[in-house]
């Protein structure tokens, strides 16, 4: 195995999640949905089924987002009018994390590496 090779959402309107993500997060996917991100990390991970990690027990899995600056990208989609939790948490050697949830319910962890 090399990697991650995609991630993929259901939505009631594909063409405005996608957008959401492109204006919001700044996801330049093609038309295909491609995109070519920056190398590094990838965390692989699995929970309890109980966990409110990933804000509402309905939803399966998480997808999380290395940025460079979180409080910038915090600051970004607040001002777009995301739905950003209002806490971030701090991980010794690991980094800082912060949350928002997309127009589908979706819960997203924003993640800046150590």
């Amino acid at each position: 195995m090399q990697g991650i090779g995609g991630y993929f959402l259901r939505a009631v309107d594909p063409a405005a999640l996608s957008a959401w993500y492109r204006d919001c997060l700044g996801l330049d996917a093609d038309d295909n949905g491609l995109w070519h991100q920056t190398a590094g990390p990838t965390v692989f991970a699995t929970f309890e089924p109980d966990t409110d990690y990933f804000g509402s027990r309905n939803q399966q899995t998480m997808l999380n987002f290395r940025v460079r600056d979180l409080d910038a990208m915090l600051a970004q989609l607040r001002a777009k009018g995301a739905d950003v939790a209002a806490q971030t948490q701090d991980m010794a050697g690991v980094g800082r994390f912060g949350w928002v949830t997309d127009p589908a319910g979706n819960r997203i962890e924003l993640w800046q590496p150590t």
